[in-house]
Formats: structure tokens, sequence, C-alpha cells
């Protein structure tokens, strides 16, 4: 490729308008070819089927009831067999057949009768010669006319009807032809046009470039400065001609150079910007669920239950052992579950009478990366927003999924649920824009602190992982609500974790 590259660069003028001719001229012989050929293999279709209904139109339609008029003469003895034309027109009729037959394409439906056609015209000999037969033997009138009416009628009308079919569906055949003719001139005018189009392009594409081959280098500088315009800094001017044209080219490289340098340093300085800020939203995060499971150790030390003040704190003391581990904000699923089952064990201690749960995540993505303490707080609303507000007990269930390689997490309560005017707004102050208004109504309330904790969520993950990712939020008033995790299915090798055992 580089070799034909090469020879038409340096090719003269002159050859390049010559082998431009045929490259457009090939074309227009290649489809003129194909026209022909194709319209060839139509009209010879058509002029077959034709044949075969001209054929088919020797077979005399009135074969029914000349040949059983003739049979009943020779019943009753008006005519002998061999001066009646039952021979005669039983071999006109087995021609007529073998001529179809000849005609007509052995898959088609029409061979098959052809073929029962060829099968009741031997069954007819086979009457006759039985009629031909009883006449020698004596006088067997009634079982000729038995076999007459019984027989022969019967077969001579299947005859009829048979060969009524086979015209009928080689007309259909014949429509069908030309019906696929017409469609084919329509949809050839078309592909003419539009070759048409397609040559006139080429002829335009072979003219530009037989005039870019002499302006070649000041479109050189031209694409290059285009690209650059676009935001692609990689590319670089290759040009050697000129001495002018050579300090361009080297003056506009090292600018690009220069413009690449300043832009990864501003992409390095956007980076730190954006880590400082995810551990700003992970500091905010982490005091919210301390505060609550304090409150809670205290109420049970409060009520004298010292075994389950113990556990509580084990539970916490577990929790935060793997949540400040390290000093990651990253971490596996299979981890985060673990900080998930240690906030429920401690707050099904002190809500065992409402509170329930499930966790159901398969074991395959629990080395996916996710967001230290992210569905910590979405269980945290579930349970304070949902299952506290509802009457009776309640369950939180937490499952997931893979699905074109993304991974779903379903953190589900069948609590109060939210209105749909409610639900609208948690779902537009938790995306991006939000944030001010957010945080200032964060310190007002209970429910804005609901949304406060979800964009919290939302803000962490569509920082590590994309704005494709984050969370969403579905409920129905009085029946519950779900929230949807969307994480990208990332494996941490050498990463795993399991939930503890109960």
């Amino acid at each position: 490729m580089k070799k034909i590259k090469h020879l038409w660069v340096n090719m003269p003028l002159a050859s390049k308008i010559r082998y431009s001719y045929i490259v457009v001229i090939l074309p227009i012989l290649i489809i003129m070819g194909f026209f022909v050929v194709a319209l060839t293999h139509q009209n010879k279709r058509y002029n077959e089927i034709i044949n075969a209904a001209g054929s088919a139109s020797e077979f005399s339609l009135d074969f029914k009831k000349d040949f059983d008029y003739e049979t009943y003469l020779v019943i009753v003895e008006n005519k002998s067999y061999e001066e009646s034309e039952l021979e005669t027109m039983l071999n006109e009729a087995t021609r007529v057949v073998d001529s179809l037959d000849a005609k007509t394409d052995i898959s088609s439906d029409n061979a098959a009768r052809l073929e029962d056609v060829r099968k009741y015209l031997n069954n007819l000999r086979t009457y006759t010669h039985r009629i031909r037969d009883n006449l020698k033997d004596g006088d067997k009138y009634e079982d000729n006319i038995e076999i007459w009416e019984n027989d022969v009628q019967i077969v001579t009308g299947l005859v009829r009807e048979t060969i009524l079919q086979f015209i009928y569906y080689e007309i259909q055949d014949m429509q069908q032809v030309r019906t696929e003719m017409q469609s084919f001139y329509e949809k050839g005018f078309s592909y003419l046009f539009l070759a048409a189009l397609a040559i006139l392009a080429l002829v335009i594409l072979i003219s530009f470039n037989l005039s870019q081959s002499i302006t070649r280098p000041v479109r050189e500088l031209s694409r290059v400065t285009e690209r650059v315009a676009g935001g692609d800094l990689s590319v670089r001017v290759k040009l050697n001609t000129g001495a002018e044209l050579g300090v361009l080219s080297r003056s506009l490289d090292e600018m690009i150079e220069r413009i690449n340098n300043l832009i990864s340093q501003v992409r390095t300085e956007q980076e730190n910007l954006r880590v400082a800020e995810l551990e700003l939203l992970q500091a905010q995060i982490n005091p919210h669920f301390l505060y609550n499971t304090l409150d809670t150790i205290i109420w049970l030390a409060e009520a004298g239950d010292q075994s389950k003040v113990v556990s509580m704190v084990g539970s916490l003391s577990d929790f935060f052992r793997a949540s400040l581990g390290q000093g990651r904000d990253i971490v596996t699923i299979g981890e985060e579950m673990k900080h998930v089952n240690s906030y429920l064990e401690i707050q099904q201690v002190r809500y065992q009478d409402i509170l329930t749960y499930s966790i159901d995540v398969p074991r395959e993505i629990y080395g996916s990366k996710i967001p230290k303490i992210t569905l910590q707080p979405l269980v945290e609303n579930a349970l304070y927003h949902g299952i506290k507000n509802k009457r009776g007990g309640g369950c939180i269930s937490i499952t997931g999924k893979i699905e074109s390689e993304c991974i779903y997490l379903y953190i589900e309560d069948n609590g109060i649920g939210i209105t749909q005017e409610r639900l609208e707004q948690i779902n537009r102050k938790k995306n991006a824009g939000e944030k001010t208004e957010t945080q200032a109504d964060a310190g007002g309330n209970r429910e804005e602190g609901e949304i406060f904790g979800l964009y919290n969520v939302n803000k962490r993950i569509r920082l590590k992982f994309g704005q494709r990712y984050g969370i969403h939020v579905d409920s129905e008033y009085g029946k519950g609500t779900v929230v949807t995790v969307l994480l990208p299915y990332e494996i941490t090798s050498g990463e795993t974790a399991v939930i503890a055992e109960d």
C-alpha cells in the first residue's frame, strides 16, 4: 500500500489523468454487466413460464367431457375399443404432460401436480383396458358402468382440476416474475442514480487529488492547524519542502508540543483537586454513620443490655477497622458488603422489632471497585426515611447483578415510600449543579439531609468512574423504595472480601 501511495504521489500528472479515467470507467462497465446478466436471467425465467403456460393450454380443457363420452360409447358398444379415440386422447395428454415436465422447475409445486396428472392418466389407461377386457369376456355392462361412474369420471375430473391448478399457478408465477422485474427495473434506476452520484463523487475526489498533488504542502499545514483547533495535539507536520515551509512546520510543531505540556499540567492539577474533593465528601459521610451508631450504643447501655453493647462495639470496631484501614478511598464490593453487614447488625439490635434484612450479591462481583462507604448511607436512608415511617415491621434487601460490563446494586425497602413530587425533587437535587443548595439545606432539616447523603454518594461515584455511573431512586408511596447503584465492572486483582458469618 505504501508503494502504491508513493507511486501515486510521484506519478506524472498525465499518467494520473489516464488512470483516473480507468477508475471512473471501470465501475460503469461493472454496473452495466451486472444489469445485463440480471435482465437476461429474469427474461429467461419469464419466457420459461410463458412457454409452460402455453404448453398447458394445449391440454384440452374438454378432456373430461370428451373422454367420459368416448368411454361411454365404448361401454354401450356404439364403438369398439379399437375404433375409439381413448388411446389417442391418453397418448396426447401424456405428451403434453411430458412437454410441461421439461419446462417446469423440478422443485416447484407444479412439478408435483404434473406427476399427479401422469398417475391419473395411467389409471385411466388401466380402467379403459379393464372395460375393454370386460367387453371381450362377455356382457358385463353393469361392471363397466360402475367403472365408468366410480373410476373414470372421478379421475378425469381430477385431471381437469389438476391441469387448471397448474395453469393457475403458472400464471401466478408469471405475475410474480413480472412484479419482480418491475421492482428490479425500479431498483435498477435507483441504483443507477446512486451509482451516477458515486461516480460523480469519485470524479470530484480524483480532481481534488490531482489539484492536491500541486498544492499539497499548503493543504498539509492547513490540515494540521484544523486538527489542532479541534483538540488533537498528537498530530505533527511532516514537510521537508521549501525553506520557509520547513521553518513554519518546525515552529508549529514546537507550539503544539508546548500546548500539550500545558494541558497535561492543567489536567494534573484538576486531578489533584478532584482527589481533594473526593476526600472531603468522604469525610462528610463517615461522621454521619458514627453519630447514629454511638446513639444506638448509648441507648443499649442505658437499657443495661451489656452483651449487646459488647456485640455492637465489636461490630463498630470491625466496621471502622475496614473503613479506615490503609487510608484507601476505593475498596472492593466485598469489603463494602462487610461494612453494610456490620451496620445492619448494629441497627437490627436497635430496631429488632421492626427491622429485618437480607444481602444477596453474587460473589463474582466482590472483587470489583466501589467508593468506600457508598452503600451504608443508602441503607441508612432506607431505615430512617422508609422503614421507621411505616407501621409494623419492614425489610431491607441488598441484591446485585452483572449486565453489559456494568454492576447493578439494588437497595430495596418496603417502607413508606416517597411521593411523586418528592421523588422528582430528590432525583433533581442529587445530580450535578445542586451542591451548594443541598449543602445549605442539609443543616436545616432531616429530609434535606437525606438528599445531601444521596448527593454525596452520587457525586463520589461520578468523580471516580464518570458521569455515566451513579445512583437512581425509584419509589411508590405506600409500597417502598429502590435505590439503584450503577458501577463499572472492574476487578481489583488479589482483593476480595466476603461478608462475615453471623
